[in-house]
């Protein structure tokens, strides 16, 4: 049976078992063989990353074609209007690739974050904000080219969600073992756009006595 788990990367750990230069890794914080992360989250961010030994259960979760959405909580330098966040929702021109439509609006802070270490450092004079983004696609580094290119910079950022499966619970450094699920984490969309047809074609009102062509001799 696959196994599952979720751990809350503190910021400053890598997402990978080993390093030369000899910095924080995974291994420092589960000690079990054989998992592997399911995607991946930069040294700098936090929050949750899921790791698996399962091949399969790793593509489906870190494959962006089967839309599984990713929760992150930004603290960004400025505070955010209504058409700066429409841009976000909108999708981003980030020069090498548009980023796909998402979810984004301000959040309080939370009251059960944890404090970061090293601190942030912020400057006294510019007010912050908390933002809530949900993407369904990971590029490298997207959330802190999407918030800079619309003028508002990246102070923090953690990942709390990844579908279902979430960070509640988790200090950081800790790590839990859930149940994997049996079948893919979601449908792939050409399956679901098979079914999209096979229910139009089986509505009220549409006829299914059409005749093939005949074949050309």
């Amino acid at each position: 049976m696959a196994r599952l788990i979720l751990l809350n990367k503190p910021y400053g750990v890598l997402c990978q078992f080993t390093d030369e230069g000899g910095r924080a890794t995974l291994k420092d914080h589960v000690p079990v063989p054989g998992v592997y992360a399911a995607g991946r989250l930069d040294t700098d961010s936090e929050g949750l990353l899921l790791l698996t030994d399962d091949g399969g259960l790793q593509h489906r979760i870190a494959d962006p074609r089967h839309k599984l959405p990713k929760t992150y909580l930004v603290q960004v330098e400025g505070v955010p209007d209504e058409a700066a966040l429409a841009r976000l929702r909108a999708g981003v021109d980030l020069g090498d690739f548009v980023t796909r439509p998402c979810g984004a609006r301000v959040v309080p802070e939370p009251a059960w974050l944890w404090p970061r270490d090293p601190p942030v450092r912020f400057r006294k004079t510019v007010p912050t904000a908390w933002l809530e983004i949900v993407l369904r696609e990971g590029k490298n580094r997207q959330v802190r080219r999407m918030t800079a290119r619309i003028g508002l910079p990246t102070l923090r950022l953690l990942r709390v969600a990844i579908g279902d499966w979430t960070v509640d619970g988790l200090r950081p450094g800790q790590w839990r073992e859930v149940v994997a699920p049996a079948a893919p984490v979601l449908e792939p969309l050409a399956k679901r756009v098979v079914t999209a047809a096979t229910a139009a074609a089986n509505a009220p009102g549409v006829r299914r006595d059409v005749r093939p062509a005949p074949r050309r001799r």
